[in-house]
């Protein structure tokens, strides 16, 4: 066992307005199954790319340990050919029996090793970048998103897998994942970076109560601060009002006043004066010790949307639907039987190549939103209710370019609605000014869910909106659908927003 040591790490890419890192130290041992939580864009892979040498900074990272990150990329070249043929150009040294053993452990046979890497599932690269990753021995891991885009069946089997393991950073949004197979938490909080012993749950309740009491202890003190302000003013008052006695004399009414009042007055002024100036300093005091109790706490602004409603109760019915490639040797959709009514909420659930998203692009195409592009035929019925709005957030997230104006003309958006939104879902404000193909994805991905939030519609079509998006805003995206409570069609791979959410599931 050692230890990594963070001591003043500053860091700023050029041309940024801030710094990602200022003057940050912490410490964390490499034996630690460490979980890496934050919002999007607070510098998570950024930091992980520090650790790995990418970038230069100031301040000091002491590791007498190897770095190595997932996922390795994959040139297009390498693609084209079987995995066994480019692990050791990725991994130096990395030899085939060692990633054969841990591809056993994730429950995958080595034969994925000798087919060509293109034609391999998500779960299936995933896999096997995963066993190369922990092939070596004496690294540290930095495992950044390992589960995007993967089926439930495929995210179970890596959550076992690195829960056997240790010595690593899990870059990770997902709970159940970060519950199951970590042991201490590390924190980009909004000012500052903590280490926690636990997993994900555990410090979720310690940041609750923390922020509660914060709330607390910012109430009690603007209570106190403003008790003595108006205590403050009234012996200010008190002392001017006294002090102004001492200019002139009114022989009737003071016809008794001795000749040294004046004196008395201004020694009582002066003790007056001097109260008062007590008082502000322990303003001062006051205002001192609140600052910085809500540094960082979490405050999720309220989402909002707008569902149209519809006059018909079922807006799509499907009927021993099944659809076919051309050229593909069997159906990517067979014999789905089900309907959409108002307010239900409907996950379909399966693993991949299952026809998830193949149903929602069909739902899409009789509504006139979807072209497939390629040669299918289909049989059985898919009925739109007539003049359904749909608002769509689709997986993919490459067709976001050039910058927030020209997106929100092509989109027929509210510029200033969608920047309000986007500054909700913790958006800084100078990412507004840069292109969208520069954005993390988690950003994308609150770009495409700003646009359909701010779409008027009968039905919502969500395919995996959750992907790369932090955990606050997708706790902020439950309190939202459970509040607004729209008709909702969608596939998230996350185990806990799709229990929350879904009032029906179809196992495809």
């Amino acid at each position: 066992m050692s230890q990594i040591k963070v001591n003043n790490l500053t860091f700023c890419y050029e041309g940024s307005f801030d710094n990602i890192f200022e003057n940050v130290s912490f410490l964390i041992d490499t034996d630690w199954k460490l979980g890496f939580i934050g919002r999007n864009g607070k510098g998570k892979t950024t930091f992980l790319n520090l650790l790995s040498g990418l970038y230069s900074y100031k301040g000091a990272i002491d590791a007498n340990v190897r770095f190595e990150y997932f996922p390795y990329q994959i040139t297009d070249y390498q693609k084209e050919l079987p995995a066994a043929d480019f692990i050791e150009e990725i991994k130096a040294g990395c030899e085939t029996w060692r990633v054969i053993r841990e591809l056993s452990q994730l429950g995958e046979s080595a034969e994925v090793l000798f087919r060509p890497y293109n034609t391999l599932s998500f779960g299936e690269r995933t896999k096997i970048l995963l066993a190369v990753l922990f092939s070596g021995e004496n690294d540290f891991l930095l495992i950044d998103e390992p589960t995007n885009h993967l089926d439930s069946t495929a995210r179970e089997s890596v959550k076992i897998y690195l829960a056997s393991k240790k010595g690593f950073i899990l870059v990770s949004h997902d709970r159940d994942l970060l519950d199951s197979c970590i042991d201490h938490v590390l924190v980009l909080n909004r000012k500052t970076i903590e280490v926690q012993s636990g997993n994900f749950s555990s410090w979720w309740e310690n940041k609750r109560r923390k922020d509660q009491f914060a709330i607390a202890e910012d109430e009690k003190l603007r209570k106190e601060i403003k008790k003595l302000k108006q205590a403050a003013k009234r012996t200010s008052d008190w002392a001017d009002k006294n002090e102004r006695t001492k200019i002139g004399i009114d022989p009737v009414k003071e016809h008794d006043r001795p000749v040294n009042r004046r004196a008395y007055i201004g020694a009582k002024t002066k003790k007056m004066q001097s109260r008062a100036q007590q008082i502000e300093k322990r303003i001062d005091r006051e205002i001192e010790e609140k600052e910085g109790l809500l540094q960082d706490l979490e405050s999720a602004a309220d989402l909002k949307l707008t569902q149209l409603e519809h006059h018909k109760n079922t807006l799509v019915n499907i009927k021993d639907y099944s659809l076919k490639y051309a050229g593909a040797e069997s159906s990517a959709v067979a014999g789905l039987t089900m309907s959409i009514r108002k307010g239900e909420r409907i996950a379909l659930h399966g693993e991949n190549g299952r026809g998830k998203s193949t149903v929602i692009k069909s739902v899409l195409q009789k509504s006139g939103l979807h072209d497939f592009g390629a040669a299918f035929s289909e049989n059985g019925v898919i009925q739109v209710a007539p003049g359904l709005v749909i608002s769509y957030v689709d997986q993919d997230t490459s067709g976001l370019k050039g910058g927030i104006s020209e997106y929100c003309q092509e989109h027929n958006l509210d510029k200033s609605l969608f920047c309000t939104i986007l500054r909700q879902l913790d958006f800084e404000r100078e990412h507004f000014f840069m292109n969208m193909e520069n954005y993390s994805e988690g950003q994308k991905k609150k770009a495409l869910l700003a646009a359909s939030l701010l779409t008027p519609a009968h039905l919502y079509i969500w395919d995996e909106p959750l992907n790369y998006i932090d955990v606050f805003s997708r706790i902020q995206i439950e309190k939202l659908l459970l509040a607004y409570r729209p008709t909702l069609l969608f596939v998230e791979h996350d185990v806990r927003f799709r229990e929350k959410i879904a009032t029906k599931i179809i196992k495809l």
